[in-house]
């Protein structure tokens, strides 16, 4: 948070995450609703979109159920990809499901078609990047991740 800057809280409500929540039927870790309360919703660095739940504009919930089924409509068993493509093989994965609960559930996008998802079957925080033709996991927090992410582009 230091690297962000003072943190804004403009939006920060426990109940917008409660109905989140339970809406998606999934709890989404501490570290990442504390940096959507203080920031969000916001463009960081130019590129990273963070959503947040409880605004009617830029709403992490609609944007998560749009992303989700836009992600669930692609045909992954007709596409011809190599092994060092197909997200599956990629990420150990035996089924490829969005918005489940095993599945991958999006927090995070860019403007260069990144998006970032967390890994609901994960025992252990597990976030899988959708770098346009690649795939990548990230075996940390979502504090970690957004840190890393930020050294890179300054």
């Amino acid at each position: 948070m230091a690297m962000l800057g003072p943190a804004q809280n403009r939006y920060a409500d426990p109940s917008a995450w409660d109905h989140l929540h339970a809406d998606l039927g999934i709890r989404l870790p501490p570290d990442y609703r504390v940096i959507v309360d203080a920031y969000a919703p916001v463009q960081l660095n130019g590129h990273l979109d963070l959503s947040h739940p409880a605004t009617e504009r830029w709403n992490l919930v609609q944007w998560m159920r749009d992303t989700i089924q836009a992600w669930s409509e692609v045909p992954w068993d007709e596409l011809d990809l190599d092994a060092d493509e197909g997200p599956r093989q990629i990420l150990g994965l035996e089924e490829l499901s969005f918005g489940t609960r095993t599945g991958l559930w999006p927090i995070a996008s860019t403007d260069r078609g990144e998006t970032i998802f967390l890994d609901a079957a994960a025992n252990t925080t597990r976030l899988v990047v959708n770098y346009g033709e690649t795939w990548a996991e990230h075996r940390m927090s979502f504090t970690e991740w957004l840190y890393r992410y930020l050294v890179v582009l300054t």
